[in-house]
């Protein structure tokens, strides 16, 4: 007759491996939501210009508004969806910038609101309509600053790319002609909540 032993596990030792899993999760989970105090600082500079921009003109969400911190690197999560009514961070991802605006150097970057620099143009924009093109569905973009009046005439648009990659990296990812270009998953969230907005939503671009 064969001889069944049990061994006895005890339940800490059981779920321990559980347990040091969920927060990795937890982490991994609300890692977007968390930014350097530098990054912070810069962020919440923009967001009371925006609060007072969009307070003054009814044709703009009050409630919501893109921003895109340019002395972040582009493997960095940089474009941020921010909640202006409790002011916090909704969002995070990854958004090139264009080809012309670089130096050479890492975090030294150019900018330029003339046609065919293929530079990224700092200032506040209106995410105007959607439409279908080269990547699919994008949205044109109105620039309401001196620095990047010719947005529109430039052909700049809100627009996703296939080779953005989605998770964070230790170094630069592919860069546009100058549009501020985001990885397909995270468009698809940020398609909801432009198309849901009853009034324009501001994208402010920064340095």
């Amino acid at each position: 007759m064969r001889k069944i032993i049990f061994i006895l596990i005890p339940v800490g030792m059981l779920f321990s491996g559980f347990k040091k899993i969920v927060p990795d999760l937890v982490e991994k989970k609300y890692k977007i939501l968390s930014v350097s105090s530098s990054i912070e600082q810069r962020l919440q500079e923009r967001v009371k210009i925006i609060k007072q921009f969009v307070s003054t003109n009814s044709k703009y969400n009050n409630e919501l508004a893109f921003f895109i911190d340019m002395r972040v690197m582009s493997g960095k999560n940089r474009f941020i969806v921010y909640d202006l009514k409790n002011d916090k961070i909704v969002d995070q991802g990854l958004v090139a910038h264009g080809l012309g605006s670089e130096t050479g150097q890492m975090e030294d970057l150019k900018f330029s609101n003339t046609n065919s620099s293929f530079c990224t143009s700092l200032g506040k924009y209106s995410i105007g309509q959607d439409y279908f093109g080269k990547y699919g569905k994008a949205y044109k973009l109105f620039g309401l600053d001196f620095t990047n009046s010719n947005a529109f005439a430039r052909s700049i648009v809100l627009h996703k790319y296939d080779k953005v990659p989605y998770e964070e990296q230790d170094y630069n990812i592919v860069h546009s002609l100058g549009c501020p270009m985001v990885n397909e998953i995270y468009f698809n969230r940020i398609e909801k909540l432009i198309d849901n907005s009853k009034r324009n939503i501001i994208l402010d671009i920064y340095y």
